[in-house]
Parts: structure tokens; C-alpha cells; sequence
């Protein structure tokens, strides 16, 4: 289900689908240009692995060092049920996504996780500026 409120760019739900697919796709291909290319200099990013909090851009795509580490190749980085909902300058959009890797014991895992992901529209673009990546806490 997605919801675009009538007073928002009838287009700004494809606009924000193309951003999260070309951004999965920059990860997928480890393209950190591809990465950081819709992020605010602002971003707060709250994560699975530490830091569970990464504020600004530096801090943001200091994350990815240990995410490429970790996963196996090819790397999987693919969301399913995305839903957004988009107001004129605020929008959000939610997802299970799925990554690979290999854990420290040497098993290799896959890992299915919540996503939400905020944007602001400034200046006729939408930039993200918050992610928040999940998983379900276990016994």
C-alpha cells in the first residue's frame, strides 16, 4: 500500500522508488559515489550493527567500510513490500529488505531486516535524511 497526499507531486512516489533503487543498486555494486548521492549532510542513520547511531555524512558512509566486510559476493541488498507515503516536503517509506554475510564464527547468514527511511524535498529533489535499519530482538 502507498499513499501520496492529493496536494503532493502526483509523481513523488516514483521519484522516491527510483531513489531506493538506485541506491540498493549503489550498494550492491559498491559504489560509494552511488551511496552517498541522495543523503543529507545531515543524515542520522540508526543501525543493526555498532554504531547503532551514525549523525552526518562522514559518519554515515563511515558504516559501509564494515558492511562490505561483512557480506558475501555477489552482494544482496534487495527490499520487498515498500510502502511510501509523500506530503509536499516530507515523505517516508518502509521495506523488508535482505543482506548477506559472513559472521565471525564463520557462518554464513542471511539476514532479512526493517527499514524506514525519511526524506525531505528541498529545492524540487527529495534527499534522505534518516534511515533506520531494524531486526526483531530475539531471545
Amino acid at each position: 500500500m502507498s499513499t501520496t497526499y492529493p496536494n503532493a507531486a502526483g509523481n513523488d512516489e516514483a521519484e522516491l522508488r527510483e531513489l531506493i533503487a538506485r541506491w540498493s543498486k549503489a550498494v550492491r555494486e559498491e559504489d560509494l559515489a552511488g551511496i552517498r548521492a541522495d543523503h543529507d549532510p545531515e543524515i542520522l542513520m540508526f543501525d543493526v550493527p555498532p554504531p547503532l547511531l551514525a549523525r552526518g555524512l562522514d559518519a554515515y558512509m563511515a558504516t559501509w567500510k564494515p558492511f562490505f566486510a561483512w557480506s558475501t559476493r555477489p552482494i544482496a541488498f534487495d527490499f520487498h513490500d515498500l510502502e511510501i507515503a509523500a506530503g509536499p516536503e516530507v515523505a517516508f517509506a518502509t521495506a523488508i529488505g535482505r543482506c548477506r554475510g559472513t559472521e565471525r564464527s564463520g557462518e554464513t547468514i542471511q539476514l532479512e531486516f526493517r527499514l524506514t527511511m525519511g526524506f525531505r524535498k528541498r529545492h524540487g529533489r527529495w534527499w534522505i535524511v534518516h534511515e533506520h535499519h531494524s531486526v526483531p530482538a530475539t531471545d
